[in-house]
């Protein structure tokens, strides 16, 4: 009889220590490279987000470049779709900012603004779901170089690039694109939280927006009470429900600008919010409380509580750029604080910001 076939004889118990050994190193060549190019790359103090905030949120969708698709046969509306769809949240809610070219130029508001996602608490991963809004082709270059979801927005035969001055002709037609914007992003299903760039998040807004209510709304001035119609509202900061009565409200917003010439969307809010049509039509208006939405104009006074500080109450863009930044050093300097001394904190601002002043 044949011998059986043999691959060789067996290995010793030596042998075997030697070939696991073996093994092992070359697991550890591989694998320790990746460890440290992980902690290269990964940024660095990301904070898990509070359980409360996880049905908001998912992962966002992949960067889209409007400069890949051919724009004579893809329509600003399927742009709009696309990028809106990669950035939403797991309920189809989107966080939306505009920009023009004075805001977005290298160490202005924009840098000022994202900066502060970078070093608040739980707020750096609502960038995945941020969408810049550019208003002109510099600030969309602009934006494609220091962030993901960038969308292009045209209006023809208006050009916003330049600074535009408080109540300037130029300022209300950017005023009132914006408006007519925000409406069709409700119509294609999307809620939002509308963010004005001149805004610094320290902490997110999601665990103090209402449970109810359509249109919520930060204050210049908050009286205590969300359903006080005589709250002075702020356009800069909104989170607003996709539904039907929320677009038809948009939509009769905009319509009014014709019934008030000269005036800017937040004075026209303020003289259609007692319509009587707004009840017809069953929009629900909540005020947000500036002790979580403060600004210039009546700060947070408690920087363990505060969400957002808007440059409100404030003319021209140096001054508003300085006392931003007066923000920022201001949280930074609280978060360096041992919890017993971090009451001792409060705002070094205004300091530039005037209204009185011009630039």
């Amino acid at each position: 009889m044949a011998a059986p076939l043999t691959t060789g004889a067996a290995p010793s118990p030596e042998q075997g220590v030697r070939r696991v050994a073996t093994a092992l190193l070359f697991l550890a060549a591989v694998a320790l490279p990746c460890l440290v190019l992980y902690h290269a790359v990964a940024p660095a103090g990301v904070l898990v987000p509070p359980a409360a905030m996880l049905p908001w949120m998912q992962a966002a969708g992949p960067p889209h470049d409007d400069d890949e698709v051919n724009l004579e046969s893809d329509s600003e509306d399927a742009r709009l779709e696309r990028v809106l769809r990669a950035a939403a949240m797991a309920n189809d809610t989107v966080i939306l900012t505009t920009l023009n070219s004075a805001w977005s130029e290298p160490g202005s508001v924009v840098d000022v603004f994202l900066e502060s996602f970078r070093i608040g608490e739980h707020t750096r991963e609502l960038l995945d779901h941020l969408v810049i809004v550019s208003l002109d082709a510099t600030a969309h270059r602009r934006c494609k170089q220091i962030h993901t979801h960038c969308l292009a927005v045209a209006t023809e035969g208006v050009d916003f690039s330049g600074q535009k001055n408080f109540m300037s002709d130029g300022y209300l037609r950017m005023m009132w694109r914006r408006i007519d914007f925000l409406r069709l992003v409700l119509e294609k299903g999307f809620s939002f939280i509308f963010t004005d760039t001149d805004i610094v998040w320290f902490r997110s807004p999601l665990l103090h927006l209402y449970a109810e209510g359509d249109f919520q709304i930060a204050c210049d001035h908050f009286t205590g009470d969300p359903d006080d119609l005589g709250n002075m509202p702020n356009g800069g900061f909104t989170y607003v429900r996709a539904n039907s009565e929320t677009v038809e409200f948009y939509k009769y917003w905009y319509a009014a600008r014709e019934r008030y010439p000269g005036r800017h969307d937040q004075d026209v809010l303020n003289m259609i919010k007692r319509d009587p049509y707004l009840e017809e039509i069953g929009v629900s208006i909540r005020f947000l409380s500036t002790e979580f939405f403060g600004g210039l104009c009546e700060p947070s006074r408690n920087l363990s509580t505060v969400c957002t500080m808007h440059a409100n109450c404030c003319v021209g863009l140096r001054r508003k750029i300085n006392d931003l930044n007066v923000m920022l050093h201001d949280w930074r300097r609280f978060m360096s604080l041992r919890d017993k001394d971090k009451h001792s904190v409060s705002w070094s601002v205004p300091q530039n910001c005037s209204l009185k002043k011009v630039e």
